[in-house]
């Protein structure tokens, strides 16, 4: 099982999201838990730079070798930013999930509810492993 960062807070469809504590935009990517479970990702879709989005909303999608899967928005806000070197090379989600496989940034508008502290998000893992 993968190690959780615990800088980072995250959702119950497996994303994470870092930057909630400094302010206004985020970074957002799927967990390394995720990616264990999809096997090796093979193509990534991302939100458009400029669309609004509201939590919950799906933004794109993974696609693996086993499965594919949409990608949520933990925040409500704007994409300011994609991953482009995710969509060239989607085996980073599998590789850094945490780092250069991050997929989109979000200038946050409103609260982020509804967000797993580290300790939640392993308690969730934990179910869920077989």
């Amino acid at each position: 099982m993968s190690n959780i960062p615990d800088d980072l807070s995250y959702t119950k469809e497996h994303e994470w999201v870092a930057g909630l504590e400094d302010g206004l935009t985020v970074t957002v990517g799927v967990t390394a838990f995720a990616a264990e479970a999809l096997g090796d990702v093979v193509y990534v879709q991302l939100p458009e730079i400029g669309s609004t989005v509201e939590r919950g909303d799906s933004v794109g999608e993974v696609e693996s070798t086993k499965s594919v899967n949409e990608i949520y928005a933990p925040v409500g806000g704007e994409i300011v930013e994609v991953n482009q070197a995710v969509v060239d090379d989607p085996s980073l989600v599998n590789s850094d999930s945490y780092g250069e496989g991050w997929m989109f940034k979000v200038r946050v508008e409103g609260d982020a509810e509804d967000l797993l502290t580290p300790e939640e998000y392993t308690a969730l893992t934990k179910g869920s492993e077989s």
